[in-house]
């Protein structure tokens, strides 16, 4: 079993995602569904030989931190075929992995439906422009797209901090510095930290994940900075309450008042599958205008969503408008509009007008 043939074959046939796990043949990810490869069952010597085959690509990575602590996340390349990302685990005693399909070519926005609307927040300069939504939600492909935008139209210099890499940015009009974690800085807070002191004018944060490297994230957005990251919230409001969730309550005013000088826009999105078999996102786009900054700063947030969902700015979109469109747009099924709705109810009744 060679797993260079199963890589090449995976990003011919457009898999997203390869399953290696004992008691299943391999599968693959094709337009969101689960696809075996083939009928034969992979036993636990079959997906550790898998496995270690991966170590070997990955510049014969050391598996001490899979075999002592049962994870281990990073990322490697195979020339001619594509870039990956690797979650290897232990289950049930045996080793398994999934394995994520990064393209080298950047993704074209226009071809995965990623509006203007959300594409122009990188046209900002400063402050701290959010994009959530659960995992494998398309973030990071969003993130990407934003990043490019500024790197072809603007010399900046760009720092990326990313766990792991996920795509690769060429020096355009823009220097683009791209750190991993684990490989090229202790953590995101180190290389955050760092990156203040490298004379950034945009900084992509991969994931604000603790209330140090939050508070460090809105520092660097308050000095003048643009910084971009990312949360797995679905929805403005959820977003705002999870970054002031993370600090003690002592603190959750002062941060409030922070946030809201600091937030330029938080865009959520979820992946849909189609009525034709394929995905399709819907966007919840939120532009901090001042009434919102007031409603962060006095802890208002709950009427966040009434104030997105009843904007009258183009550029401003609540998640289940994005929803309904796609459903008149004849793109998916009532079933799968409600399923993906904030509130079904409510968009129930508007689904029959």
């Amino acid at each position: 079993m060679d797993i260079t043939v199963q890589l090449k074959d995976a990003v011919a046939r457009g898999a997203s995602d390869i399953f290696i796990v004992a008691g299943r043949p391999l599968v693959y990810k094709l337009s969101g569904q689960l696809t075996n490869v083939d009928d034969t069952r992979l036993l636990p010597p079959d997906t550790e030989e898998f496995v270690r085959q991966i170590y070997k690509l990955a510049g014969n990575r050391p598996m001490d931190r899979l075999l002592e602590t049962g994870d281990d996340d990073f990322s490697f390349a195979v020339q001619g075929i594509s870039r990956f990302r690797v979650s290897a685990y232990k289950q049930r005693s045996s080793l398994a992995a999934v394995v994520r399909v990064i393209t080298f070519e950047l993704p074209d926005p226009a071809a995965l439906h990623i509006p203007e609307q959300v594409l122009k927040l990188a046209d900002r300069t400063k402050g701290m422009v959010l994009v959530t939504g659960s995992a494998g939600s398309g973030k990071s492909t969003t993130l990407a797209c934003m990043i490019d935008r500024i790197n072809r139209t603007r010399a900046d210099h760009i720092i990326t901090l990313e766990d792991p890499l996920e795509y690769l940015h060429s020096h355009k009009t823009s220097i683009v510095s791209q750190r991993e974690t684990g490989s090229d800085t202790e953590s995101y807070l180190a290389a955050l930290r760092g990156a203040l002191r490298q004379s950034p004018d945009v900084i992509l944060l991969g994931e604000m994940r603790d209330y140090e490297t939050i508070t460090v994230a809105m520092t660097a957005a308050e000095t003048g900075h643009l910084l971009f990251s990312s949360l797995h919230t679905v929805g403005a409001a959820n977003t705002i309450d999870r970054i002031l969730d993370v600090f003690p309550p002592t603190q959750q005013h002062q941060i409030a008042v922070q946030l809201a000088m600091v937030l330029q826009a938080v865009v959520s999105q979820q992946l849909l599958p189609t009525v034709d078999g394929g995905l399709l996102p819907a966007f919840e786009i939120m532009n901090v205008n001042p009434a919102i900054r007031n409603m962060i700063r006095e802890n208002k947030i709950h009427q966040i969503d009434t104030v997105i969902g009843s904007s009258a700015d183009e550029d401003m979109i609540s998640m289940d408008t994005s929803i309904l469109n796609l459903y008149r747009a004849g793109k998916i099924s009532e079933r799968t509009a409600l399923t993906y709705a904030a509130n079904p109810d409510i968009l129930a009744k508007k689904l029959k007008l």
